[in-house]
């Protein structure tokens, strides 16, 4: 058996399961589209959001690229937030990163061929905005790790600045905004003890 059919097989093996447990399990998923989370995460493919969280399918709307980066000028991310904050009236979005993220990684090494070096940019802007703190550290691993959680609270910082966002709570739309890191080592979310719930 090939890879793709084993992931055919796969998903039917997946679908009797969900029936087996819940006969209208996709009748009601197909009717509707309400979760109360938007997940912005790396594209790892070691982070699956609905996993990691225990989620179902339905109960979060997920946004994945390279190190969870949330740039104004980026319109599919802009596109992802616009359409959860305004249509789907997400009460929370997360921005989750990773320790040992690959894409923050680049960012300590030297440029890249574009596209990818335009993407990481974003990263060398926020190592050098803290370089003091990172060339304190004892190691390079400490300073991975640590931009990791900075490149986290960036992007919610990002986030918060965004008209879309800024609008909703203008308009007094329940939303916040929180910072979250996954290891990789123990398999455990931890949150960074950011929550932005309003614009001031």
């Amino acid at each position: 058996m090939d890879l793709f059919d084993e992931l055919l097989a796969n998903n039917q093996r997946w679908v009797s399961e969900r029936l087996a447990e819940d006969p209208e399990f996709f009748r009601r998923l197909s009717e509707v589209q309400t979760p109360d989370m938007l997940w912005i995460g790396c594209s790892d493919s070691r982070v699956p959001a609905n996993q990691i969280t225990g989620l179902q399918p339905g109960e979060v709307f997920v946004h994945r690229n390279i190190a969870n980066v949330v740039p104004r000028e980026d319109v599919n991310s802009a596109s992802v937030i616009q359409y959860a904050v305004t249509s789907l009236k997400v009460r929370h979005i997360v921005v989750c990163g990773h320790y040992g993220c690959g894409g923050v990684q680049a960012a300590f090494k030297d440029q890249l061929e574009d596209p990818l070096e335009i993407w990481i940019e974003h990263i060398r802007r926020i190592r050098t905005v803290h370089n003091e703190e990172l060339d304190a550290l004892a190691d390079d691993q400490q300073r991975w790790r640590r931009l990791c959680e900075l490149n986290v609270l960036a992007q919610v910082d990002n986030l918060a600045r965004l008209r879309v966002v800024r609008s909703a709570w203008e308009k007094g739309q329940r939303l916040a905004i929180h910072g979250w890191i996954y290891d990789l080592c123990d398999g455990l979310l931890n949150d960074l003890g950011v929550c932005v719930e309003g614009p001031e």
